[in-house]
């Protein structure tokens, strides 16, 4: 892996991650087309390493709201004044809902790493979850604001999250997806994806780290490609908040099928290989 590998798989990791469409399947593909091994121990540890920047860029974005809920959660501790407050609870949420993506992770992780980066899986993928956005969309309510959240909530969509380990599934697709199923409104439901995206993702990328670097991969390579991704996540945030305030989250459905069907046609005819 290069410097150009590494840039193009900053500026697709920090597109994706974020956007309902799976960066999983797009990293795959792109890793693909550069000619590089998707089952390779250390190229799939580089595409959890570079989320990072995805992250940072969360964290820099939503950082007065990050600094709220680690400060009342902190404080909601020892102080019972504090925990009804929001933000206290939003500090719970965020456990709880990574949990299941935390066991799920540890216990499936050859199988996530290995089997399941096949380009047939993350084709079929694409093309199921849309049918649950879609759906998720005609049954909305979007009558529950923030203030309304609950633990319920969380754990549901903690389990969104941990079916998002699927690659082609899409995390946040997956995410906002259960969140709408209960009501949420889609600001909240794509909000609430954001903060319960960080634990999950750092975990991940510091549980990688040893193995990304086990090949020819270098550190300036995953610099470049971490560096990459966080400034493309950063604007990618910023508008697809944007655009959730306006437009359904079915709008990538028909991406998502059209792709996922693209790579059937390709993998049956015997044009790309699965891994």
């Amino acid at each position: 892996m290069d410097y150009f590998d590494a840039i193009v798989l900053g500026v697709v990791e920090g597109l994706t991650e974020f956007l309902p469409v799976s960066s999983t399947a797009h990293l795959t593909i792109a890793e693909k087309a550069l000619g590089l091994e998707v089952d390779d121990p250390a190229v799939t540890a580089y595409t959890a390493v570079i989320q990072m920047g995805a992250i940072a860029a969360v964290i820099l974005y939503f950082a007065r709201d990050i600094w709220k809920i680690i400060r009342a959660w902190c404080l909601g501790l020892v102080r019972s004044e504090y925990r009804g407050q929001l933000d206290h609870r939003m500090g719970w949420y965020v456990i709880v809902a990574t949990i299941p993506v935390g066991v799920v992770g540890l216990l499936a992780k050859d199988l996530i790493t290995g089997p399941l980066r096949s380009l047939w899986v993350i084709a079929v993928a694409l093309i199921a979850w849309s049918a649950v956005m879609y759906a998720a969309e005609r049954v909305a309510r979007q009558d529950r604001p923030e203030r309304d959240l609950n633990l319920k909530d969380a754990v549901a969509i903690g389990l969104g999250q941990a079916v998002a380990l699927i690659p082609g599934v899409s995390r946040s697709g997956a995410t906002i997806s259960i969140g709408l199923f209960r009501g949420l409104d889609r600001v909240t439901a794509t909000k609430l994806s954001f903060y319960m995206s960080i634990p999950a993702l750092i975990a991940a990328g510091l549980f990688e780290l040893k193995d990304a670097f086990s090949g020819d991969i270098g550190v300036g390579v995953a610099v470049v490609g971490v560096v990459v991704a966080f400034v493309v996540a950063y604007a990618s945030i910023a508008w697809l908040l944007q655009f959730v305030a306006h437009h359904p989250i079915s709008w990538f459905v028909p991406y998502r099928v059209a792709l996922g069907v693209l790579l059937l046609v390709l993998l049956g005819s015997g044009v790309i290989t699965a891994t």
